[in-house]
């Protein structure tokens, strides 16, 4: 079975399942595992990615205003890989492409049965989707054993964190404007040993205006913009460390303001989020859940400015 994966976290999940020499192509944004980067990109954003949060936001909004596309498929190089499942999604139109973007061209002659989409925005519903994936791979042996090692594995956190004092938690997954993370978002909150102010499980990410986080002060603020990785993150950071009054927030004054790994961890609903909980409690308890990540998936933001005022 030939499997092209329009979507980065379904080319995790098939390497996950053991499947990953039946990958024959990837999406523009698959970069995990490392390997994958060698195969054929079959996608390209129409917009350009780079730049700021809010430019990149611009744009998007622009393309969508205008009932333009965000995302292109490569037709001739997918007829010629002729994969017999295509891997996309249908949650979100902005992070990935969905399969209004096959509805042109060779795409669009495909068996109805060969384009897998994965939609969902709660943790079960990602498990399931892991289920159903696993099924039309003929891997549900190995998807059963996957899920059933990530409920484990998020069992023992929530064991640990179930009794712990649960600090009021910002979750952030944009920052020019900000967004307030949702979906999926509250439930790690909940994991890890928060209680999240904002966002409702399932629920798509919303807008959020400064002055509601101001007005919410909550006790933990973790930056974590969809697509950005720990670096890009940081730098983009004066958006928010510049505004009026972010200095006096109870989480920032307490030095439990962070930024982290929006790419790899919170926003992407692969094998990887499920590692997320471990992450997100080393910021909230991190008497109880040692530092391993921190430096490289999350890192402590200051609490005072640069000039020290």
């Amino acid at each position: 079975m030939r499997i092209a994966s329009l979507l980065a976290s379904g080319t995790e999940l098939v390497a996950a399942l053991g499947l990953g020499d039946r990958l024959v192509g990837r999406s523009h944004e698959c970069d995990y595992p490392e390997w994958v980067k060698r195969l054929p990109a079959l996608s390209r954003p129409t917009f350009d990615i780079t730049g700021g949060s809010g430019e990149i936001d611009a744009r998007v909004r622009e393309r969508l205003r205008s009932g333009a596309p965000l995302y292109e498929i490569d037709e001739a190089q997918l007829a010629a890989l002729a994969p017999d499942v295509i891997l996309t999604q249908t949650h979100c139109e902005v992070c990935a492409v969905s399969p209004a973007d096959l509805v042109h061209g060779v795409a669009a002659k495909l068996e109805r049965h060969q384009v897998v989409a994965l939609r969902t925005g709660t943790i079960d519903g990602i498990l399931e989707g892991f289920i159903h994936v696993a099924k039309v791979l003929g891997a549900i042996a190995a998807g059963e054993a996957l899920v059933a090692g990530i409920r484990a594995r998020l069992a023992a956190v929530a064991e640990i964190t179930r009794p712990l004092p649960h600090p009021r938690v910002a979750c952030l997954e944009w920052i020019e404007p900000l967004f307030a993370m949702g979906n999926w978002g509250p439930e790690i909150v909940e994991l890890a040993g928060g209680a999240g102010v904002f966002g409702a499980p399932g629920a798509h990410s919303t807008t959020l205006a400064y002055e509601a986080l101001r007005d919410a002060d909550p006790e933990v603020i973790v930056v974590a913009p969809c697509g950005f990785g720990l670096e890009r993150t940081l730098g983009e950071m004066p958006l928010l460390t510049e505004r009026p009054g972010w200095f006096e927030l109870t989480a920032v004054r307490a030095g439990r303001a962070f930024a982290a790994d929006g790419n790899f961890f919170f926003n992407r609903s692969g094998p990887m989020l499920f590692e997320t909980p471990e992450i997100l409690a080393e910021m909230l308890h991190p008497a109880q859940f040692p530092p391993r990540h921190e430096g490289t998936s999350w890192r402590k933001l200051p609490s005072l400015p640069a000039n020290g005022r």
